[in-house]
């Protein structure tokens, strides 16, 4: 038998198209299984995740507890959404449940103390006093200790700590004490480099309206520097006092410290009189359970969760507006004001015949002004059926002012950022940019002379710019009147304190933009007060409503690879966000006039 021939045949190779369909048909196969693969993946995640939920939402069991606050990275106004809860940091929480916590912590007989836990958050001043008003009505009710402890302390946590009896930072720790400085970065030598101009046009009056001259400028106008050193020396002053008085100091001592930087590192903090400890966080543990008898220590948003009221007849809607001010409906969960859906929720809140009052919480420096046009007119018809009070947080400037001052009332902190009452415009021209970088080049074909007379490739025409100054000048017009018609005050008074200018919320209540001081709690009081309710009876519903699990999901997946290039591009390019945001904003915004940086 020959044997050579039939391994021959059988050793015979594939045609090139057998061989080409057999990689694909392998390919394919390799892809549905990894995709298979990655689906159980993730659903094992969400199931584990799911299940770890569930975990924490079942009753506390025992009754000598300690309720950690643990306020580190960002602390955001409302609850997260279900994605966010499952797959963020267990121990951290919102405001509104820290706030829960804090409430009924005060008259649970199972609860023994308070512990305050810092770690590297954004808090902000207001956020921090809000939060320093729940303790001290806390401390009006009961005896029960609270205690402070932070590796670090950054200033608004420094100053939300002096509310509690002691105060202990890690012995290698810092407390960074040092009072308030701004520090703005200016893109104008880099723009002139790459041969890009930024067109900034707005209202002849607004010269605080300063948004858009770190593109346009070298350094700070006189205007905005006068804006600045006033809010910051406003809020700066209150604190200061505010902590003196906490410490049993004076406020010279307290501004001394911070000059010469003399309560930064942790034996300095303690030798001068800022903190009372330094320790380890077991150290506070063993504090807790060998002096106030706390046989365990749970979360803030799991003890939230836990006393959480149940739904009543009685409704008051609260509609968080947190982040730029934007058009359009949210459909990848990112942090913004979506017009479209606090015009719903308005209009569904004030349809809701179990809702008694609306608040409406604003943290936002401003944004599109269709968008702000289009939920200030919602607030006002939701007026015309029950009490919308307005709660304003960290900010609530320029578009976020003008969606607030139709509110029946409004509250703010005395350290909340507002007013920035004006308007601007941005047109960038890239032409020079892409010609002498790219060697890029354009022409043109018109039927009437300003048909590309808003080109970003040329110069703005000068009927183009007279429109678009127009444009803003209108608008302020309408913006200064709209709050006029709001506050009951006349439009002349409003242009004078207007202009673009911003205030803290202290000065905002002495010049009429606000109507008294205080945080969410008081506003949420004072609605049921409009309402003609008892707050103790009423619930509250959160308002716009949020997305289905599956919804969540899918667009986290989507957006992962988006989220890590962002993480990566803030690391290493200051205000990444915020160039982002500048390049893809309409023309006319009503915006805080700069990205605020606090140090």
């Amino acid at each position: 038998m020959d044997t050579t021939n039939n391994h021959s045949k059988e050793q015979k190779p594939l045609g090139f198209g057998k061989t080409m369909l057999a990689s694909a048909v392998g390919f394919i196969i390799g892809i549905m299984a990894l995709n298979i693969i990655s689906f159980i993946f993730i659903i094992g995640m969400l199931a584990s995740a799911l299940s770890s939920s569930m975990d924490d939402s079942t009753p506390i069991t025992g009754n000598q507890l300690a309720v950690e606050l643990n306020v580190s990275g960002a602390v955001s106004e409302a609850e997260p959404n279900e994605l966010m809860a499952l797959f963020g940091n267990e121990a951290t929480c919102s405001l509104t449940q820290m706030l829960c916590a804090i409430d009924n912590a005060a008259t649970d007989k199972r609860v023994k103390a308070l512990y305050l836990h810092f770690g590297a958050s954004d808090l902000s001043w207001a956020q921090a006093e809000e939060l320093k008003d729940a303790l001290k009505a806390f401390r009006a009710q009961c005896d029960k200790p609270i205690i402070a402890y932070g590796e670090s302390l950054t200033q608004p946590e420094y100053y939300l700590a002096t509310a509690a009896d002691k105060i202990a930072v890690h012995p290698s720790g810092l407390v960074e004490f040092k009072g308030l400085g701004a520090e703005y970065i200016f893109y104008k030598g880099l723009l002139d480099k790459l041969g890009v101009h930024m067109e900034l046009i707005r209202p002849t009056s607004c010269a605080y309206k300063s948004a858009g001259e770190v593109y346009t400028r070298t350094d700070m106008s006189d205007a905005n520097r006068e804006q600045v050193r006033s809010y910051i020396n406003s809020t700066w002053q209150y604190v200061s006092q505010n902590i003196a008085a906490s410490r049993n100091m004076t406020v010279e001592q307290i501004n001394a410290i911070a000059d010469n930087l003399t309560g930064f590192l942790a034996d300095d903090a303690m030798k001068s009189g800022l903190v009372d400890t330094l320790c380890f966080a077991q150290d506070i543990k063993n504090t807790f359970r060998d002096r106030y008898e706390v046989k365990k220590i749970v979360t803030a948003k799991r003890y939230a969760m836990d006393v959480k009221k149940k739904d009543t007849d009685s409704r008051i809607a609260v509609i968080y507006a947190e982040g730029q001010v934007v058009p359009g409906k949210n459909t990848n969960g990112n942090t913004a004001v979506y017009g479209d859906d606090i015009v719903k929720a308005l209009n569904d809140a004030a349809k809701d015949k179990k809702v008694k009052a609306i608040v409406l919480r604003v943290n936002s420096p401003g944004g599109a002004v269709t968008a702000s046009e289009d939920m200030t007119h919602a607030v006002i018809e939701a007026k015309k059926v029950k009490p919308v009070i307005v709660s304003m947080s960290a900010l609530a400037a320029s578009a976020g002012y003008e969606i607030s001052c139709f509110g029946t009332k409004i509250v703010a902190q005395p350290t909340t950022i507002t007013g920035s009452i004006g308007v601007f415009a941005t047109l960038p021209e890239v032409g020079q940019l892409l010609r002498n970088k790219l060697g890029i080049t354009t022409d043109t074909v018109m039927t009437n002379k300003n048909s590309t007379g808003l080109t970003l490739m040329r110069p703005l025409s000068a009927d183009a710019r007279a429109m678009m100054q127009k444009n803003v000048e209108d608008f302020y017009i309408t913006f200064t009147q709209r709050v006029a018609d709001g506050r009951g005050l006349t439009r002349e008074y409003v242009d004078s304190i207007g202009r673009g200018r911003v205030w803290t919320g202290l000065q905002a209540k002495e010049l009429g933009l606000v109507d008294t001081l205080g945080g969410l709690t008081l506003a949420l009081h004072i609605a049921a007060e409009e309402a003609g309710v008892d707050y103790s009876k009423c619930s509250l519903k959160t308002f716009p409503e949020k997305k289905s699990m599956w919804e969540l999901l899918m667009n986290r997946v989507n957006a992962d690879e988006e989220e890590e290039l962002k993480a990566r591009l803030n690391a290493i390019v200051p205000f990444y966000d915020e160039l982002v945001m500048w390049s893809n904003m309409e023309p006319l915004q009503a915006r805080l006039p700069f990205a605020i940086r606090l140090d």
